[in-house]
């Protein structure tokens, strides 16, 4: 749709319109000024109208970096603009309709109570109409494959280092074993102090990730002029992190001193 700014005195009292923050900055428009809107590239027949606010477009990650050059319209408007010749007014055809309804856990009954009174009329709810083949839902698998993969990876590294870190305390075992410490007594140690770093490395993380969530949707917001918000820590994912996190890091702590605390007393000590 082809649009020019005009004067002021160009048109009298021109219907009104919404344009979006980008095409304002873009083409340098504010609140009371006259554009002119056509339906061909060309500019013919075109009309005018009157901006009378800006609006920020409701992010969508599907049209992410696209300069979203739009401008809302009332209906009687829009009709008028985009009516081919020769069409008689009321007549236009219409391909979806979008309908709000007050409580949304009615868009099954909603959907098939229009089915059956409007045959050739297809409703469907907006929520899960693409079904387990939505961009989403898949997008959404994959990110759950990535994020058992890093788990996995991350667990058997971090079994690895408590192994290293726990060895390195061999002597240290082996004289509490050698003074008549069982080592159910030694194991409950090596336990809470791994309890205690687990939950401190978990706050740590979520804490990261606190300080980090706004610096990256700032950066993304505006390396791609958008309100998208591409990074959220809601306190159901902290939750989840932490009920991952500080199980296995007591587990490393523990696989690694059982394993160390089989050995002998005196083959502990020994340097």
């Amino acid at each position: 749709m082809l649009f020019a700014p005009v004067t002021l005195r160009a048109v009298d009292d021109p219907p009104s319109i919404l344009i979006a923050r980008q095409l304002a900055e873009s083409d340098r428009l504010t609140v009371g000024d006259v554009v002119r809107l056509s339906r061909s590239a060309d500019g013919g027949d075109a009309r005018a109208f009157r901006i009378a606010g800006i609006y920020e477009p409701t992010p969508d990650p599907l049209r992410l970096g696209a300069v979203r050059r739009e401008v809302r319209l009332h209906l009687p408007d829009l009709l008028a603009l985009t009516r081919e010749p020769g069409v008689p007014a009321g007549t236009e055809y219409v391909g979806n309709i979008n309908v709000a309804l007050v409580d949304p856990a009615d868009a099954q009954t909603f959907s098939r109570d229009v089915t059956m009174r409007m045959p050739g009329v297809t409703a469907l709810p907006a929520t899960g109409a693409t079904g387990s083949t939505g961009p989403f839902v898949v997008l959404e698998r994959f990110h759950m494959a990535i994020a058992m993969v890093t788990i996995i990876a991350s667990t058997v590294f971090l079994l690895a280092l408590t192994i290293m870190l726990v060895d390195e305390r061999r002597v240290t075992v082996g004289v509490l074993r050698l003074i008549g410490l069982p080592s159910r007594r030694i194991l409950v140690q090596l336990f809470i102090e791994g309890a205690l770093i687990a939950i401190a490395g978990a706050g740590f993380g979520l804490l990261l990730s606190l300080a980090s969530e706004g610096l990256i949707n700032r950066f993304f917001q505006w390396r791609y002029d958008t309100a998208l918000v591409f990074v959220r820590v809601t306190p159901g994912v902290a939750a989840v992190c932490v009920a991952i996190a500080v199980p296995l890091g007591v587990g490393a702590t523990v696989a690694a001193s059982w394993a160390l605390l089989r050995r002998s007393g005196l083959r502990l000590a020994r340097r």
